[in-house]
């Protein structure tokens, strides 16, 4: 029969014998138990969409690695023509500094959410979105560039015909998550400034009085999708 551990004058009410192997075994199990529904359903989307996007990366490396025709030059393939010369890469830099300020802003938000200052909490949140929504366009005008240049899925006038595929499916892919994003955190700044949040009024992510939760999860995504872009960042345009 398992006692408790005596640690320090104090009671460890831990199990001792084989009832404590089963119960840290269990540690995982009792831990989840703390966190919310919500969180953990995040968590857990997170990690499929990490899945996801992993295949789609480990698709590009095979495709880049295994065809005999030469890769596109990305310092010549997104260069901007800018007074008269061609600037490698700027516009990517440009977004790449825009999405991991929303970061920034997004975390601000987040920690004014749970100092219930919803005033700030709310313009923080519009301020990402605004900085998301600038990112799509951005990338949305490098999209029209490459495909007014000749860049298809099926062909690419710089070398092997793959890029195309893989470039669009893949940005494309998290352009929409970023896209999907701006638009959750129009809507849950408008509740926090409305202050559904305070007054427990009824509807998507305010049931229940205080939730500000509801700004945590949606950083969590939020940085989610920046993590993956610096990614994104380093397979297509720095390798």
């Amino acid at each position: 029969m398992a006692h408790p551990v005596q640690t320090h004058g104090e009671p460890d009410l831990r199990s001792v014998g084989l009832r404590g192997v089963a119960a840290d075994f269990a540690s995982d199990q009792r831990s989840f138990k703390t966190a919310s529904w919500g969180k953990a359903m995040m968590w857990i989307f997170l990690l499929s969409d990490t899945f996801v996007f992993g295949c789609f990366l480990l698709a590009y490396m095979t495709a880049r690695m295994s065809t005999p025709v030469a890769w596109p030059n990305p310092s010549e393939v997104f260069a901007l023509h800018i007074g008269g010369q061609d600037v490698p890469l700027i516009l990517i830099a440009i977004m790449t500094f825009v999405l991991i300020s929303s970061s920034g802003t997004m975390a601000m938000a987040v920690n004014f959410g749970y100092r219930r200052e919803r005033g700030r909490t709310a313009v923080l949140m519009l301020l990402t979105a605004l900085l998301g929504a600038c990112f799509v366009g951005m990338q949305a005008f490098e999209w029209t560039k490459l495909i007014t240049e000749g860049v298809r899925p099926w062909e690419n006038p710089w070398g092997a015909a793959q890029f195309g595929s893989t470039f669009f499916m893949i940005t494309g892919f998290h352009g929409t998550h970023v896209t999907i994003g701006v638009i959750f955190l129009l809507i849950v700044a408008r509740k926090v400034w409305r202050g559904d949040f305070d007054v427990e009024r009824r509807g998507f992510f305010t049931s229940r009085r205080g939730r500000y939760e509801a700004v945590e999860i949606m950083g969590l995504y939020w940085h989610f999708v920046d993590l993956v872009w610096v990614f994104i960042f380093a397979f297509f345009y720095l390798w």
